[in-house]
């Protein structure tokens, strides 16, 4: 991946491919109006961060790519498994807001969809030939719920895709450096029957070490996805303070960055 710089926004841009190709990419911290603990460039609305500085940060991402604020979808994200499909013109899409889900789906040029996170992994879906985006929010819960493997299905069925056809890139997220997790959660992969094994280390009793990356591209490998077309990021958010928020590094107090792509 590599860093670009749009207007004043600088994010990493996962470069998707082909005749169709979008505005996608994953926001860095810096450059907006928060202040600290949330500086600067905080777009998680669900922070204790000023709603006016979320409201001006999400602004100036918009204007950045060219669309108005009202062109901004994100979702109330839960952990679930819950995706939003917008597959008509909205006039505004601010109500979207409230609505409860952690993956969006759209095929309307000019909507810019993304997902917040600040440890969990922010996946981005392209369709190339069907003109059809998607924006994942995958932690531990969805990633043991196989939201993404979901999320691929719903573009086979909805909208005639191809798997030959996606391309998926799994922006920067706390790495298994600095992601210790317990049993409880290598139960919920059990149940589920998500990768374990391959994507874990052992770190002590009752304790493992999770590469939720890693996890997220082998269901899209499972899902049908070629391994080909899949770019995963080995930037850990915990790790590089200077570039990213980290929930769990900053004791919850902190921002959100975030995976956003838009079809032109």
């Amino acid at each position: 991946m590599q860093m670009k710089r749009s207007e004043r926004i600088h994010y990493l841009d996962g470069q998707f491919t082909g005749p169709h190709c979008s505005v996608q990419g994953f926001t860095t911290r810096h450059e907006g109006v928060s202040r600290t603990p949330y500086n600067s460039l905080n777009l998680g609305t669900t922070t204790n961060d000023q709603p006016h500085a979320v409201e001006g940060n999400r602004n100036l991402l918009a204007r950045a790519f060219g669309i108005s604020h009202n062109s901004l979808v994100t979702i109330r994200q839960v952990h679930g498994t819950d995706i939003l499909v917008i597959d008509e013109p909205n006039e505004d899409v601010g109500h979207f807001l409230s609505v409860e889900g952690d993956a969006i789906i759209t095929n309307q040029p000019g909507v810019m969809i993304g997902v917040c996170v600040a440890d969990c992994v922010p996946i981005l879906l392209l369709d190339n030939q069907k003109r059809i985006v998607a924006a994942v929010h995958a932690g531990w819960q969805g990633t043991a719920s196989k939201l993404v493997a979901k999320t691929v299905s719903a573009f086979i069925s909805l909208f005639d895709s191809k798997l030959e056809d996606l391309q998926a890139i799994t922006g920067p997220s706390i790495g298994p450096c600095c992601y210790e997790v317990d049993t409880p959660v290598r139960q919920a992969f059990a149940q589920n029957s998500a990768p374990w094994e391959s994507c874990t280390e052992k770190a002590g009793e009752g304790k493992w070490r999770l590469d939720l990356g890693a996890a997220n591209r082998e269901l899209l490998i499972s899902a049908g996805v070629p391994a080909a077309h899949i770019q995963v990021s080995d930037m850990c958010v915990c790790c590089h303070r200077e570039l990213f928020f980290s929930y769990r590094r900053d004791n919850g107090e902190t921002g959100r960055q975030m995976g956003f792509i838009m079809l032109r």
